[in-house]
């Protein structure tokens, strides 16, 4: 049944010997190779092809593209000769080629499935790099044959349902605003992961905070909302005070584990290494603060009319989100797409800097009249317009191709800074609640039984977003409520899970744990078992 298997990683090819009698399970012994590399892969070559995959919606799929299976998928594929393989572990990802469709690839932490952002140097330029995720193995990996059916595990406590998470960052929260924002999801009973600033350090003298507005804050807790830190304030004091405070903070609640960064604080996730502060020294404050969860400015794409489901990378391409933004003006669509090429399919470090200190140049000549800045601010454009140009110029072969940082789907994986283990969540940049919200928009969401994590602004009130929840300074924009009663509506009929992130890492650590195993019969089952909604496969 499997004709060879081999491990492959960054400097070698070891062959790993097996019976080629057939077994209704196939283990390999990876314990020593995940000691030695933190990435690798595992390469089945099997007799005969492989003809059917399931997908990330649960249906049965062909594999005349490339087929993608994460964590959070079930890991099950069909042969020609009738047997569906299963994996016995939900770790790792599984990938099959239409080029060779005997091979299939178990790969451990490939590049971008668990990407990170640093910001290093001077600049603060931003860098990706691959999280330190420790490969510890619940029973070695091993596939499963049967000629029965497999079993496949829900993502979601609703059985097989969409799941639409909201984080929320709040650089532009009022006290007003929060009330009007808690009002409209206390009447749509959606819950949300509520950002908020600890003290109040702001150029904004009406910008929210606990340190003003806890009696607020303490309402939206009480609405079963969960509230996470956004750093400590919204501006940035002398690094040695930032560090005092981040020493220094008392958290307002014992139950807050989840930190979203904002800004280039200096006690950021991604800013710490940068500021010379240690890995054991940052896990120690994180941990004696009760902080478990981060998340560092990693989007899978930004979400558009057909770009909301993070588990389908199919969508996150430049080609899906023009067309997504296809009923702008002309000269808003070209900016739209020239910030999408940068940020999200190229992704470079520098480039990323360049755009950035670009527009910086842009502002200071056009506001302050510091008109030498034009030399500086070419010199910034080049590099952006020979990117973009090349794009545009190769666009029948660029335009369907995934996000890098997209391409494996990555939601949650975790991260070890010094000797513990912390979750990362990846999300999708949602700023335009009408067209990522649209119905049609969830209804695709429904259908796939998909998910997405959204990185928000309800209160942004920038002039050139669209979409936004506040149409002008408290009132809501009566197209965007019409959406978030939908998604409420949706959520009541059960065909949406509305989690807080908090309670969504809960459950998908349990996902993630879960272990298959066959019997004498050929009969898969679940050999841990958990109160995690479970079916079987139609053959």
């Amino acid at each position: 049944m499997v004709k060879s298997i081999t491990i492959l990683a960054t400097s070698i090819k070891e062959n790993v010997s097996f019976s080629s009698d057939f077994n209704a399970k196939i283990s390999v012994d990876c314990q020593q190779i995940a000691s030695k590399f933190n990435s690798f892969s595992i390469e089945f070559v099997f007799e005969v092809p492989i003809v059917s995959f399931r997908n990330h919606d649960y249906l049965w799929v062909d594999v005349n593209e490339t087929r993608i299976a994460t964590s959070l998928s079930s890991k099950i594929l069909k042969l020609s000769n009738g047997f569906i393989v299963q994996a016995n572990i939900n770790r790792g990802i599984w990938e099959v080629s239409p080029k060779n469709k005997k091979v299939l690839l178990w790969k451990f932490n490939p590049e971008y499935s668990n990407s990170l952002t640093e910001y290093t140097g001077i600049k603060n330029t931003k860098k990706l790099v691959s999280a330190n995720s420790a490969l510890h193995f619940v029973e070695q990996p091993s596939l499963l044959f049967t000629k029965a059916d497999a079993i496949e595990i829900s993502r979601s406590k609703i059985p097989f349902s969409a799941i639409a998470c909201f984080t929320d960052h709040c650089d532009y929260d009022t006290l007003p605003n929060l009330k009007l924002q808690r009002q409209l999801f206390a009447k749509t009973n959606i819950k949300t992961t509520k950002g908020f600033f600890l003290n109040h350090f702001s150029k904004r003298n009406d910008n929210a905070s606990f340190e003003n507005d806890k009696k607020e804050l303490e309402f939206w807790k009480n609405d079963g909302h969960e509230l996470c830190y956004h750093s400590l304030s919204q501006s940035i004091k002398s690094d040695a005070e930032s560090f005092e405070d981040f020493q220094n903070f008392q958290h307002p609640f014992d139950d807050i584990p989840v930190w979203i960064d904002h800004g280039f604080q200096p006690y950021n996730f991604s800013l710490y290494k940068n500021n010379k502060v240690s890995n054991t020294t940052f896990e120690k404050q994180l941990s004696d603060k009760k902080i478990q969860v981060l998340w560092n400015y990693i989007d899978s794409g930004t979400a558009t009319s057909g770009v909301i489901n993070q588990l389908n990378t199919t969508q996150f391409t430049l080609n899906n989100y023009r067309k997504g933004i296809a009923k702008f003006s002309f000269k808003t669509k070209l900016v739209m797409l020239f910030k999408n090429i940068i940020f999200h399919y190229d992704n470079d470090e520098n480039r990323v800097r360049n755009y950035i200190d670009a527009v910086a140049n842009a502002r200071a000549i056009i506001k302050k009249k510091q008109f030498l800045k034009v030399f500086t601010l070419i010199k910034n454009i080049v590099p952006l317009l020979m990117v973009v140009l090349k794009v545009l110029f190769f666009w029948n072969s660029e335009k369907n191709k995934p996000y890098k940082v997209a391409h494996f789907a990555p939601i949650l994986f975790k991260h070890r800074i010094d000797v513990k283990d912390f979750f990362v969540f990846q999300t999708l940049e949602i700023v335009d609640f009408k067209k990522s919200l649209h119905p049609q928009n969830i209804e695709s969401l429904i259908s796939e039984s998909g998910i997405f994590i959204a990185h928000t602004y309800f209160s942004v009130d920038m002039s050139h977003y669209s979409g936004k929840l506040f149409k002008q300074e408290g009132v809501f924009d009566d197209e965007v409520v019409a959406n978030f009663e939908n998604l409420s509506l949706k959520i009541r009929e059960n065909k949406i899970w509305n989690p807080t992130l908090s309670q969504l890492i809960e459950y998908f650590n349990i996902f993630e744990e879960t272990v298959f195993d066959v019997d004498a019969n050929g009969v898969i089952y679940i050999k841990n078992p958990n109160n995690l909604l479970s079916s079987r496969t139609i053959n």
